[in-house]
């Protein structure tokens, strides 16, 4: 992994960047990349497909806002909004904000997270907590916006959105990244407590999700069940972890220090497969150089039309199929014969009558 990065430190992963992990599990490219802990827009910058990724600075300030507002008085509002959700003890926990400490390093602020977890023993909100997460053999640091304490001795992420949810509504695409980003929260907290020698199931599956209502800043809560997402990201972070064995197959030539000619990074990247899809150009910074790459390949219509079309790799295969140009490989006979049908009726539907 050393070789393959070169000179330049690893990046360091954050809640986002772990959860945007189980977007593409098949990814060879984006495995090792990840793995490695490569500077992906830095990379993409010096291959010529620089990309805007992250927030816009307009939902930074509104989600700022919003999170200010619901802390404020020793989390006041909060309280009254997780009572809705969790139960009324919510409403007269206790209160205990890590991040007071402006000069506290990560080190010390996980130590006081640690010891305020082993010791709690009443419904608590725990603000500005430190957990940790395993990712590919480094520690990585992760703050979720909040840890609740319920009565019954349970834990609950709460994660805190800007997004609104209209008339019991919301984007799903954004409901969806927040419940993954909420579940690598749930599986270091658990990891935590397991460490602790406490059993990692008081840690509930359940999150909250605190956004605004409507077209107000009226903040509402809703429940998520995290398990789907869990599994996802176990198995991807355990694929990580044996990422190694495929970066050593690759060649000595395959390294992406950035002192490196943007030629020699692109031959590096293509030494590396990839399974580019739609869907990446939301989650990885590399998306729009593999998109180019795949131009021409059924990966590039979307997962859905190319198991479709049974695995066949090339637009070009797939018309000439359809034509009935080109004999179809023993694996490709069944697709290359539904093909043709298609390409019949096609042609009859659009014959004039």
């Amino acid at each position: 992994m050393d070789r393959i990065r070169g000179a330049t430190p690893p990046r360091r992963h954050n809640a986002r960047t772990v959860a945007a992990l189980t977007g593409n599990p098949g990814c060879t490219r984006r495995a090792v990349l990840d793995a490695a802990g490569i500077d992906k827009p830095r990379l993409a910058e010096r291959v010529g497909f620089p990309g805007t990724f992250g927030q816009s600075r307009f939902a930074l300030a509104r989600g700022n806002s919003f999170e200010a507002m619901l802390k404020a008085d020793g989390c006041a509002l909060l309280r009254a909004v997780l009572a809705g959700a969790l139960g009324p003890a919510a409403a007269d926990a206790g209160y205990d904000d890590l991040g007071e400490d402006a000069d506290d390093t990560l080190t010390a602020r996980h130590a006081r997270t640690r010891g305020l977890l082993r010791a709690v023993d009443r419904p608590a909100l725990v603000d500005h907590p430190l957990l940790t997460l395993d990712v590919a053999g480094r520690a990585v640091f992760l703050e979720p916006d909040l840890i609740a304490f319920q009565v019954a001795g349970r834990y609950h992420v709460v994660e805190i959105k800007s997004f609104a949810i209209v008339d019991g509504q919301a984007d799903s695409a954004k409901v969806s990244a927040a419940a993954v980003q909420a579940a690598v929260y749930v599986l270091a907290l658990r990891r935590l407590l397991a460490e602790l020698g406490h059993d990692e199931d008081l840690v509930s599956h359940d999150v909250v999700l605190v956004c605004p209502e409507d077209f107000s800043l009226r903040p509402t809560a809703v429940v998520l069940d995290v398990r789907k997402q869990l599994a996802t990201l176990r198995r991807q972070l355990a694929r990580l972890s044996s990422v190694a064995g495929l970066a050593a197959a690759l060649p000595e030539s395959v390294g992406f220090d950035p002192a490196r000619t943007p030629a020699e990074l692109i031959a590096a990247l293509h030494a590396v497969e990839a399974r580019y899809a739609p869907e990446c150009l939301s989650t990885c910074e590399l998306a729009a150089f593999c998109r180019d790459e795949a131009a021409g390949c059924t990966a590039a219509l979307g997962r859905p039309v190319r198991d479709a079309l049974g695995g066949v790799e090339t637009v070009a295969e797939v018309l000439a199929y359809a034509a009935g140009t080109r004999a179809p490989d023993p694996q490709h006979a069944e697709a290359a014969e539904l093909l043709q049908a298609a390409a019949r009726l096609r042609a009859e539907a659009q014959a004039p009558r």
